[in-house]
């Protein structure tokens, strides 16, 4: 039950636990869950490790306040696919979303996939639950459209994952995509013309 009688955090407050929070993702997207201290959080910090236990209670509560904010800003392209929208347009602006985002949060894709490879112990329940309901959600809005003939049929749960897998891969493998392209090249724009061209013929009735 949330506590109404919890007093407002101050201005400095909130800087503080946001800049606990920043210097977090950096030690977690670096070294995991296990890896990562709370004496290396409050170094990235610039703050000592009883300044930082003021803010958050352990290494596990700081984890647990990035991955829920993760989540959230992690559906919320699926989260928009508009039922009354031209389907194809829906589907390849998902797949661009999800590329800006590999572009943008590189480490918060680290970060969850992490959590994901160790079974999701801080976030398997939202998994099972939230996730799951939005994804069977949208599968049956792309299930209508391949019946009515308006995407080619396919597997909505599989086509999602894909679009996962796809998109996902440019942050979380950022160094081998890296290695193997070259300093010259631009993964992330190479790979928004090529997936965009690999979902639409896939997708065309």
């Amino acid at each position: 039950m949330k506590n109404t009688s919890a007093k407002p955090r101050t201005r400095i407050q909130e800087k503080n636990r946001a800049r606990v929070q920043e210097a977090a993702l950096e030690v977690f997207s670096q070294h995991g869950f296990r890896g990562a201290t709370l004496d290396q959080i409050a170094e990235a910090a610039g703050l000592s490790k009883p300044n930082l236990l003021y803010y958050f209670a352990s290494k596990e509560d700081i984890h647990v306040t990035l991955l829920e904010g993760l989540v959230d800003t992690w559906v919320a392209p699926l989260r928009d696919l508009n039922p009354g929208g031209e389907p194809q347009v829906e589907l390849l602006k998902y797949v661009q979303r999800k590329l800006q985002m590999s572009r943008d949060f590189p480490r918060e894709s680290r970060l969850f996939a992490q959590e994901i490879v160790q079974g999701a112990p801080r976030i398997a329940d939202g998994l099972s639950t939230d996730l799951k309901a939005l994804v069977d959600e949208k599968a049956v809005v792309i299930a209508a459209w391949a019946d009515a003939g308006r995407i080619a049929p396919v597997d909505p749960h599989h086509l999602i994952f894909s679009i996962w897998a796809l998109t996902q891969h440019y942050a979380d493998f950022d160094v081998q995509v890296r290695a193997v392209l070259g300093p010259a090249r631009d993964p992330l724009l190479e790979a928004e013309v090529f997936l965009t061209t690999l979902f639409t013929r896939l997708l065309t009735p």
